[in-house]
């Protein structure tokens, strides 16, 4: 009984793993368009179904007949002309434009970049030149006022500029000068430009300091000439109410000092 019970599970197993099988079917004709299509060269010997004896055989008219031309055209997709070798070449050439339109592109970036460097005014303290040269050549002009202008002269003299306007000038120059530097500094420029405009505001502060230099100069000469010809003058007076003189002394003293 035991041996029965076996003998039908075994039977069973058997048919279910036959029932359960696949049986695969392979069509020559189809193994032959899939080879050609995909990696193998077109062998005509392999065109089925053929033409058999004497050409009668039906199958081939009724395949063939409707696409003459089939047998000799390659169909490879990676054949020289095939779809996925055009494929290949076209992704190749859209990978080639891409290329040369993000080098276009950051060419453009950068320039844009080094434009916006050159112009930016808010930036133009770190301009190289402008901390090498121009902040110490202009660092006087930022500190200009009546105190570090009237520095080292002497009090007569200092009087006399300031009674005189002579100061106020200097001064308001000084001013409109540093305005129009500050200007340039902050406004958004060619770099070419706003070098040449340093270039230029130099130039008139030092002609002003030479200018403002020498009306220093002139206001200690005119002050001691004032001074002396004062004095002068005191003594003339003095000389000419001298008592014991004639006349004649006194004019000729007069006549004499005109000389002079």
């Amino acid at each position: 009984m035991k041996n029965l019970l076996l003998l039908c599970i075994a039977l069973l197993i058997v048919i279910q793993g036959r029932a359960q099988s696949v049986r695969r079917i392979t069509d020559q004709h189809i193994v032959n368009q899939q080879e050609r299509m995909v990696f193998k060269q077109w062998d005509k010997k392999k065109f089925t179904p053929t033409k058999g004896f004497l050409g009668l055989n039906p199958n081939y008219w009724l395949t063939w007949a409707w696409h003459p031309n089939y047998p000799k055209k390659d169909r490879r997709p990676l054949s020289g002309n095939g779809e996925q070798t055009q494929r290949i070449l076209l992704v190749a050439a859209m990978k080639s434009t891409e290329e040369a339109y993000t080098k276009h592109a950051d060419t453009l970036r950068n320039t844009a970049l080094i434009e916006m460097l050159n112009y930016v005014g808010a930036i133009s303290d770190t301009d190289p030149l402008w901390q090498l040269y121009y902040s110490a050549e202009f660092q006087s002009l930022y500190q200009v006022n009546s105190t570090s202008a009237l520095e080292g002269t002497e009090a007569g003299v200092k009087d006399y500029l300031s009674r005189t306007g002579v100061l106020q000038w200097f001064l308001d120059e000084s001013t409109a000068l540093l305005e129009r530097l500050q200007a340039a500094r902050s406004t958004n420029l060619d770099r070419g430009s706003r070098i040449m405009a340093y270039h230029r505001m130099l130039d008139e502060y030092r002609k002003l300091r030479s200018i403002w230099e020498t009306k220093k100069q002139q206001a200690k000469r005119f002050l001691s000439l004032a001074k002396t010809v004062s004095g002068q003058r005191q003594h003339d007076n003095t000389s000419l109410d001298s008592p014991g003189r004639t006349d004649v002394q006194i004019a000729d003293d007069v006549l004499r000092k005109s000389k002079l």
